[in-house]
Order: C-alpha cells, then structure tokens, then sequence
C-alpha cells in the first residue's frame, strides 16, 4: 500500500475513457489499496485508477470512514428522474467546488475484486459520488457538468490558487 502521486487539471489523461479490467489478480488488489491510501491522503470521498494516470475502470469509495467501497467496471445501470443538487470538486483539482444537479438515485453494475458480478442502488450523496466517479471513469471531468461560464470561473479560481 503506497500513497501515489494524482495527476491535476488539465492533464488530458483525465479526459481519456478508461479500459475495463480484465485481470482480477494481485496487482489488481495492490492498485486498490494504494487508490484507497491515495485517496485518504488527497483527502477525498471517491477516487479513480485514471487520477493516478492508470487508465483502467477502477473506483474507491470511502464516504464514512473504514467503510471503503471497491467497484470494478461500474456502470450506471439506471437513474431516477427526479434530481438534486450537491457541491462536487475533485482530488485532481483541490481548492475549488462547484454545485452540479444529477440524478438523486441510481442503480449501478460492478464487479468486486474476485470478478463477483454486483449490483448496487444508491441514492442522495452516494448516487452522486458514483455518478461523479463513473462520469471520470468515461473521461467526463466533473467541471464539464458546469455552465461555460461556471466552468470558465473555477478554472481561473483554480489557476490562481495553483499559483499562490
């Protein structure tokens, strides 16, 4: 387990769809655990292997703390109409957030570590989170889910906190 370095915006490895994993073996598990030691350091709720410029479909969430969540090739299987608000930000963006309106619950497919195929309903924070790691996954970073002019502000916000 190793804490690992997280590409920041705008690397255009974060705008990349990731690869599905194929091999459920060790290395799989170690990539985990160093996404679980990546994120908790960052610190952050959710991470991807793409913050970490690995390009394969592997989420870590951990939105209470020891309840860490690991989902392989997750996809959003299905979405409520109905939607709510929360503020997002990223570990490869630090210092700025921003309010985005999604679907307030989900149902979501992913594998575990051994390949066991899962399902997963989510809904409010949690429904976010996967919305917003799956979206990364898809290499939508989650400022594409802002106006042009919203967009256009936090990345200038960003840019002046990166220089202080």
């Amino acid at each position: 387990m190793a804490i690992r370095p997280i590409i920041r915006f705008p690397d255009p490895r974060l705008r990349v769809a990731a690869e599905p994993v194929t091999r459920f073996d060790v290395d799989l598990r170690a990539l985990a655990d160093d996404l679980l030691d990546t994120m908790r350091a960052a610190p952050g709720v959710g991470i991807t292997a793409p913050h970490l410029g690995v390009p394969l479909r592997l989420v870590v969430l951990e939105l209470a703390p020891g309840e860490a969540g690991v989902y392989v090739n997750p996809v959003l299987l299905s979405a409520s109409a109905e939607t709510i608000r929360h503020v997002e930000g990223s570990v490869s963006m630090p210092g700025v957030t921003d309010e985005i309106e999604r679907p307030a619950q989900v149902t979501i497919g992913y594998r575990d570590l051994e390949g066991v195929e899962r399902t997963e309903a989510a809904e409010g924070f949690r429904a976010v989170c996967h919305q917003h790691e799956i979206d990364q996954l898809d290499g939508i970073f989650w400022i594409d889910r802002l106006s042009r002019l919203k967009r256009d502000r936090l990345i200038a916000r960003y840019n002046k906190l990166s220089r202080a």
